[in-house]
């Protein structure tokens, strides 16, 4: 009796699953990708949505310029958040590593779109950033820091710091500490027991990490928006003003479609480059 209430209990959860993942993800998804081979006026099929994407110039250039640069800000944040990790990890106390955590974790505790607002008070023309310059002597008139690519990069990189260090952890955690000491008993120093053990067996988590920033970054939109206003040049920012400025929802879901295939093929390519199982990794 107790095998199958616990079975009937799993398959309970598992429908619910289903639906959930059904209902907010296939389902508009399918959606999506109808819409985008449907004529906007006839409602015939029509290829013209996706033709006029690699017809424009434009629309290619942002594109580009938005996997470049989420590309760029996913490294950058790896470069940050691995020390991190590894001081977390492996260098701080207790105590001092529930404060480091909570110090990660802390911020993620409001909305995308109020951390967005703290930049641009900071990087203002009027705002902290510009303030601290003038009462230091290094300029006498106001700085605007907004809508420039450094300012975006450092918005992207804070909203996604966590996503990188959490997974990068759980992989250092595993690691046991008497394959350090033994490397450094071996004659090796701190640079050959990176590479060739720390870093080989945190690259799961790293691999994890970077996939969860990468499509965090390439999909953003109040971030970027805010950040860089009319400069941001943005893909997202083309694909919003294409459902809710000009009222055409296939055009839209043929860019979002575009954007999708690109994120899926771009991590599998990532995968079978650095020779990662990503099953493994999660």
């Amino acid at each position: 009796m107790k095998t199958l209430a616990r079975n009937r209990g799993q398959w309970v959860l598992l429908t619910f699953m289903l639906l959930w993942i059904g209902l907010l993800f296939v389902l508009p998804h399918l959606k999506l990708f109808y819409l985008s081979f449907v004529s906007r006026r006839g409602g015939e099929f029509t290829l013209a949505n996706y033709l006029y994407f690699f017809h424009s110039p434009l629309y290619r250039k942002i594109f580009v310029r938005t996997a470049v640069f989420s590309t760029l800000v996913t490294l950058l944040t790896l470069v940050i958040s691995f020390p991190v990790a590894f001081i977390i990890t492996k260098v701080a106390g207790k105590h001092l590593k529930a404060m480091l955590l909570l110090a990660i974790i802390l911020p993620y505790w409001v909305s995308e779109l109020i951390q967005a607002f703290t930049w641009m008070v900071f990087f203002r023309e009027t705002g902290v950033l510009s303030y601290l310059l003038r009462a230091i002597g290094l300029t006498h008139h106001n700085i605007e820091f907004l809508y420039h690519d450094s300012t975006i990069a450092v918005g992207l990189v804070y909203t996604s710091l966590l996503f990188m260090t959490i997974p990068i952890i759980n992989s250092l955690d595993t690691l046991d500490d008497s394959l350090i000491e033994a490397a450094y008993d071996l004659g090796g120093n701190f640079w050959s027991t990176l590479r060739e053990i720390i870093i080989p067996h945190a690259a799961p988590g790293m691999m994890v990490g970077s996939i969860m920033v990468f499509m965090l970054n390439l999909g953003n939109y109040v971030t970027v928006t805010l950040l860089g206003g009319k400069n941001s040049l943005w893909f997202t920012e083309i694909i919003y003003n294409q459902f809710i400025i000009r009222f055409n929802q296939n055009k839209g879901s043929a860019f979002s479609v575009i954007l999708l295939t690109f994120s899926v093929l771009f991590v599998w390519i990532v995968l079978k480059i650095t020779k990662q199982d990503l099953s493994e990794a999660m």
